[in-house]
């Protein structure tokens, strides 16, 4: 098994960063990318609508679109709460944005508050029927409030809307998992073999299958990367859904660790990044729950 033994090396930093192709191939400690920085251009571009903001009269619904994109910036730097501030806004100002409720119902599930979260969805869907994304969030947040038999009723048309979008066919297992455990693994197979297998996603799956070893899944991400931001993006996606698979067989110790090296990456705009952290608060959540309380002694 994979991070029991911790067979892996960290690849130095230079070949992550040039993309060599010359890596080494005996590990003793998991993959790691050099953590995700403030670009110069995002710092830029702050500073441009913080001197646009100074700007008299500007209109309403330009001032909403100028609140949003400063609060996806800040979301994607991390800075949460200055983030949903943005976004309130921007909602006062203008609330005929689906995309704004769909980026507050993927904020409310990481959140753990998932009736906001299906509101906000709800909201979304109401504005932009057709919304590319609303019906798989709003299934993940169903799945993580245990309503799996409504995240199906998501998941599954999302996912017969493109069959060879792997996201959409992994989410439906992890689902199928709590909601037909019998059924997942041969619904992940069928699934597998009617898509197109293209993206890099299906490593996933494959993994998934055991068609590769988990050894066999990380250094293909680490060989074939091509450079640091490719290994940081792919290094979040492979150690969650690894998380999920040991949290799904309750080794809850090595999901954790996992859960954390999904977090190091900083890619703070990927939901796998955002979901890490709803986990390992649930996990925590539920270790203190079931932590026994120990007797008071009576009194002498």
């Amino acid at each position: 098994m994979i991070i029991r033994h911790l067979q892996y090396v960290v690849i130095a930093s230079v070949l992550m960063l040039s993309g060599c192709s010359a890596m080494p191939t005996t590990w003793t400690h998991p993959p790691m990318a050099i953590p995700y920085q403030p670009s110069l251009q995002q710092q830029i571009q702050l500073a441009r609508i913080e001197q646009i903001l100074q700007q008299p009269n500007i209109p309403q619904t330009t001032l909403a679109t100028i609140y949003y994109d400063r609060g996806l910036l800040h979301d994607s730097l991390g800075l949460r709460d200055l983030a949903r501030l943005d976004f309130n806004k921007s909602l006062t100002l203008n609330p005929n944005q689906p995309d704004l409720y769909n980026v507050a119902g993927v904020i409310f599930t990481q959140m753990g508050l998932f009736d906001l979260a299906y509101e906000a969805f709800d909201s979304t869907l109401d504005l932009a029927p057709e919304h590319p994304y609303a019906h798989r969030n709003r299934g993940i947040a169903l799945y993580y409030g245990e309503r799996y038999d409504l995240a199906n009723d998501d998941l599954l048309p999302h996912y017969q809307q493109d069959i060879n979008d792997s996201y959409r066919v992994i989410w439906l297992y992890i689902n199928d998992l709590k909601f037909v455990p019998e059924q997942a693994q041969t619904l992940l197979q069928q699934r597998y073999a009617a898509s197109d297998k293209q993206d890099w996603g299906w490593q996933i799956v494959r993994m998934y299958l055991g068609d590769i070893s988990e050894e066999q899944f990380l250094t293909e991400i680490a060989e074939q990367s091509k450079d640091n931001q490719q290994l940081a993006l792919r290094l979040t996606e492979g150690y969650f859904y690894l998380a999920q698979r040991y949290q799904n067989q309750q080794d809850y110790s090595t999901a954790v660790m996992l859960y954390k090296l999904a977090l190091a990456g900083n890619v703070y705009e990927f939901v796998e990044h955002r979901l890490s952290l709803l986990e390992l608060d649930r996990i925590l959540t539920a270790e203190q729950n079931a932590a026994p309380v120990e007797p008071v002694p009576p009194n002498a």
